[in-house]
């Protein structure tokens, strides 16, 4: 008894001392920065409500943050839903350490600024103004790599808020700033980490984009007010010889499902190809569910196929049960495929497509089984305009389909 007496003290002791050691971030504004290539800084704020409470901005958003872990001297702060988060130690009222997403093998230098609300430093009075449309190309005349954009801009005295659109979706919500003739817009939402730097001109940009310190790309492009892209539903399609989609695989209980199960049955389905690791995704999650909230009395299913890049099927369904609990998802989430994201593997699992050209897509099923429509990608919040004219678009297709 004695000796467990002495123990118990031992460990009383240890703990207080553990206590003493134990930092927290404090109530604030906090300018952080992620280290990309070319020496070149991807600055984001987040402000702290309390020890377990902050929030992330990138122009309109505010991205609510409250899984915050402390050891010792360091924070472990990990955004909703997505696998990466950033482990900091304390520097006083600063922070140091990295973001990490294991799954990748992925780690991009990390820190952070107390009571720094300015995202860009700007030393210099723009000389030029970026607001309207732009005609894009990233990685002009690489093969292979070439794609198109549309660059949509507002800029208000040296600050700059927008987004750049592509034929597979958007980048989010960027923010910035105009020094002189030179553009910088960053986001972070704890899945990607985005920088876009550009010398602008009165009719032309010149720049480069970074994601994270594992990539980047060149980019150019034109004013041009009456650009449009690509039709977002001609850009995937089912293969001659095909009016159906066929698969079978599990959810998170070991059941495998299919379109022929009876809960598709003379129902107007559709059946979104995403992964948990997508911003994309995750915006079109948020629509999909309160959709199907309100209209799955009306005869409409959404079953999701998933294609994580985690390296096992366990941590896989995690990441699914994670972003279904975040969101309150009420339709299957299905595991199509884990270990990859690439597209020609997701490809492979539904042979039937002309090819897997992004996530996410989604596929319209009529009350007969028949394929009518392929969405490719999907066009967020930050894309303002064309968000609105999408739901417009989709719910009236869908009361088309139901109407049949």
């Amino acid at each position: 008894m004695r000796k467990l007496m002495v123990l118990l003290l031992v460990v009383l002791v240890w703990n207080c001392e553990e206590e003493k050691k134990l930092k927290y971030l404090q109530n604030g504004t906090y300018r952080a920065v992620l280290e990309v290539q070319d020496n070149e800084a991807l600055p984001f704020i987040f402000e702290v409500a309390s020890k377990d409470k902050l929030k992330i901005f990138n122009a309109d958003e505010a991205i609510e943050v409250d899984e915050i872990a402390y050891r010792n001297d360091s924070v472990f702060i990990k955004a909703p839903v997505f696998e990466g988060y950033i482990a900091a130690r304390f520097e006083d009222n600063n922070l140091s350490g990295s973001f990490i997403k294991e799954s990748l093998d992925r780690v991009v230098p990390f820190s952070a600024e107390f009571e720094n609300s300015n995202r860009f430093a700007v030393n210099l009075k723009p000389t030029q103004d970026v607001s309207g449309i732009w005609e894009v190309v990233f990685s002009k005349g690489i093969a292979g790599d070439e794609y198109i954009a549309k660059g949509i801009f507002e800029q208000n005295g040296d600050k700059v808020i927008g987004t750049f659109r592509t034929t597979t979706g958007d980048y989010r919500y960027l923010e910035g700033a105009m020094e002189g003739d030179q553009m910088k817009l960053s986001t972070f939402d704890g899945a990607h980490a985005f920088l876009f730097t550009a010398k602008v001109s009165d009719s032309t940009l010149e720049g480069t984009f970074y994601s994270g310190n594992h990539w980047k790309e060149p980019f150019v492009a034109k004013r041009n007010d009456t650009y449009e892209l690509p039709s977002a539903n001609e850009l995937t399609f089912l293969k001659d010889g095909y009016d159906s989609l066929e698969f079978s695989f599990p959810d998170e209980d070991g059941n495998m499902v299919s379109l022929s199960d009876e809960r598709f049955d003379n129902k107007v389905v559709i059946v979104q190809i995403m992964g948990t690791w997508c911003p994309n995704c995750l915006d079109e999650s948020k629509y999909y569910t309160k959709f199907y909230e309100a209209n799955v009395e009306r005869g409409v299913e959404i079953v999701a196929l998933a294609f994580e890049y985690a390296k096992t099927e366990d941590k896989a369904f995690a990441s699914i049960n994670r972003l279904r609990s975040k969101l309150d998802i009420a339709y299957p989430i299905l595991l199509a495929q884990y270990g990859t994201s690439d597209k020609a593997k997701a490809q492979e699992k539904l042979p039937m497509l002309n090819h897997v050209l992004s996530y996410p897509t989604s596929i319209f099923i009529d009350k007969t089984g028949r394929v009518r429509k392929i969405h490719t990608g999907f066009n967020g919040p930050a894309t303002g305009e064309k968000y609105t004219e999408f739901k417009t678009e989709f719910e009236s297709f869908i009361d088309e389909l139901l109407a049949e």
